[in-house]
C-alpha cells in the first residue's frame, strides 16, 4: 500500500474515533437514569433519576482540554526521543481502545470523570503523532499534507452519519437483538435512506454507549492498522524542556499590543466556544430534530469547503478581518440556534451548522497563521504550542465550566424539552459578541501577519477607488 494511501487511512481512522462518541456524548450523559427512590403505585411506582447533572457534563468536556495541556510534555519530553512513532501510537490507541469500552460500562460520575481523564492522556499525544509521521514521510509537507488531514474530516463526517442514523434494539453493540437505519433527508435532499429492522425512535443509539463502542473498536483497529504504517525511529535528539513544551520561548511576543491582544482575544472567545462542542448534540435531540449527529456533520462538510476557499479570504481580508468574521459566525450561530425549532425556524438550525466552517477555519486557522508569519523562525513552534496551550488546553477548559453551569441554571426538567434552549444560547452570543467588539476595538496590526505575497495580492487586485480596510 502506497504511504500517502496507509496515511490517509491512519487519519480517516484517527478523526472517526474522536467524531463517532465524543459528539453524542451530552446526549448519552443526560439520559442516563437509574431507579429512584419507590413511591405510591397511584404516582408511577417507581422514579429514576439522572446519574450526570449538566455541571458535570460540562466538566467531562473539560476532560480533553485537560489532557491536551499535558499530551506535549508526554510526546516532547518522551514519546520522540525514545519509541518509534508507529509503535507508540499502537500501544496508545489499542490501550485506549480498552479505556474506552470500559467507559461505556461506567455510571459512577467520579469514576467516568477520572476514567475520561485517563482515556484522553493516551488519545491526545496520537493528534500530535498522527502530523508528525504524515510529515515525516511526504516528500513536500507544504502541499501533500492537507489532503492527508482531509482525509480525518471525512472520517469525522462518516462517523457522525453512522452514529445519527444507526438504530439498535439491544444492551449492546455486540448483542443487537435489531438493527436499522435510517436517514431522513440528507443535505436537505427529498429523499430517506433506510434499510434493515425500522425501528422506534427510542432505539436511536445516541443517547446510549454504543457509541463509545463502536469507537473502541474502531480505535482498536486503528491500532493494529498503525503497525502497518512506514516505520519512524526516534528522533534521538535532545529532551525538550518544560519551557519548549509550554512554548514559553514565545512569551516575548506578548511585548508586542498586537500579540498580546491576539493571544487574550483567542483564550476569552473559546470560552463560548464550548457551549457548542459540549452540548449541540444533547439540543439538537431535546428538540426531537432526526439523525442529529448526521446533522452536525453538516458543519465538517462546510469546514472543508471554506479550508478551500481560505486563501482567497486571506488574502483579501488579513487577520483581523479574517478572525471577527469568524467571531461573528460564532454569535450569529448561537442567536440562530436560540430561535430555532424544528418547524418554520428548522432552516435556522442548518444554517447555524453549516457556520460551522467559518467559525473554525476563519478562528483557528487564521489563528495559526497568524502566529506562523508573526513568530520569528527560532521561536515559531514555541509560539504555536503556546497558542495551542492557551486556546485548546485553557480555553476550552473554563469554557467547560462555564457551559456546564449555564446550561444547569436554565435546566426545566418538568417541561418539554427539559432545558430553556432559547435563554441557554443567547449567553455564549452575548459573549462571543463582546469579545469580537473588544478584539475590534484592541487589535491593530499594519502588517496584519499575512505574509508579503498576500499584500501584494491585495494591493494588485484592488481598484483605484477602494481604501486599505
Amino acid at each position: 500500500m502506497l504511504v500517502r494511501t496507509r496515511l490517509s487511512v491512519m487519519m480517516f481512522l484517527q478523526y472517526f474515533v474522536w467524531g463517532a462518541w465524543f459528539v453524542t456524548l451530552s446526549t448519552y450523559l443526560s439520559t442516563k437514569t437509574v431507579p429512584g427512590p419507590a413511591v405510591a403505585a397511584e404516582e408511577g411506582g417507581q422514579t429514576v433519576v439522572r446519574v450526570f447533572s449538566d455541571q458535570f457534563i460540562g466538566a467531562a468536556f473539560g476532560t480533553a482540554a485537560i489532557a491536551a495541556m499535558i499530551a506535549p510534555f508526554f510526546v516532547g519530553m518522551i514519546a520522540d526521543r525514545f519509541f518509534s512513532t508507529e509503535r507508540l501510537l499502537f500501544v496508545l490507541h489499542v490501550g485506549g481502545s480498552a479505556i474506552l469500552y470500559w467507559l461505556s460500562g461506567v455510571v459512577e460520575p467520579t469514576v467516568l470523570y477520572w476514567g475520561m481523564i485517563a482515556y484522553f492522556l493516551t488519545y491526545m499525544p496520537t493528534l500530535a503523532l498522527t502530523n508528525s509521521i504524515s510529515f515525516h514521510h511526504l516528500d513536500d509537507p507544504a502541499r501533500q499534507f492537507p489532503g492527508i488531514r482531509v482525509a480525518g474530516t471525512i472520517g469525522w463526517i462518516v462517523a457522525g452519519f453512522l452514529v445519527g442514523s444507526l438504530f439498535i434494539a439491544g444492551k449492546s453493540l455486540f448483542d443487537p437483538q435489531q438493527v436499522g437505519f435510517r436517514l431522513v433527508h440528507p443535505f436537505g435532499l427529498p429523499y430517506t435512506i433506510e434499510f434493515g429492522e425500522k425501528l422506534a425512535a427510542v432505539f436511536k443509539i445516541e443517547s446510549t454507549a454504543i457509541p463509545m463502542q463502536i469507537a473502541a473498536v474502531g480505535q482498536f483497529v486503528l491500532g493494529i492498522f498503525c503497525l502497518a504504517l512506514p516505520h519512524t525511529p526516534p528522533s534521538r535528539r535532545e529532551s525538550q524542556s518544560v519551557s519548549d513544551v509550554l512554548g514559553l520561548d514565545a512569551l516575548a511576543l506578548l511585548k508586542q499590543w498586537p500579540f498580546f491582544v491576539f493571544v487574550v482575544g483567542s483564550f476569552l472567545i473559546c470560552i463560548p466556544l464550548q457551549f457548542y462542542y459540549t452540548f449541540t448534540n444533547q439540543f439538537l435531540n431535546e428538540l426531537k430534530v432526526e439523525n442529529a449527529a448526521a446533522i452536525q456533520s453538516y458543519g465538517q462538510v462546510s469546514e472543508i469547503v471554506f479550508m478551500l476557499l481560505m486563501p482567497l479570504f486571506f488574502a483579501r481580508l488579513g487577520v483581523k478581518w479574517m478572525m471577527l468574521v469568524g467571531m461573528t459566525a460564532w454569535a450569529i450561530r448561537y442567536v440562530l440556534f436560540s430561535y430555532g425549532d424544528t418547524g418554520s425556524g428548522m432552516w435556522m438550525l442548518y444554517v447555524g451548522l453549516i457556520l460551522h466552517g467559518i467559525c473554525y477555519d476563519f478562528f483557528f486557522v487564521t489563528g495559526q497563521i497568524y502566529v506562523d508569519n508573526k513568530a520569528p523562525g527560532h521561536v515559531r513552534a514555541a509560539a504555536q504550542g503556546f497558542i495551542a496551550f492557551v486556546t485548546l488546553g485553557l480555553g476550552l477548559f473554563a469554557g467547560s465550566i462555564v457551559s456546564g453551569r449555564v446550561v444547569q441554571n436554565y435546566a426545566t426538567p418538568d417541561l418539554v424539552p427539559p432545558h430553556n434552549w432559547h435563554s441557554i444560547w443567547l449567553v455564549p452570543a452575548a459573549m462571543a459578541g463582546v469579545v469580537m467588539v473588544l478584539f475590534a476595538a484592541l487589535f491593530h496590526d499594519h502588517g496584519d501577519g499575512r505574509p508579503a505575497h498576500a499584500v501584494d495580492l491585495e494591493r494588485s487586485t484592488r481598484k483605484p477607488e477602494e481604501a486599505p480596510l
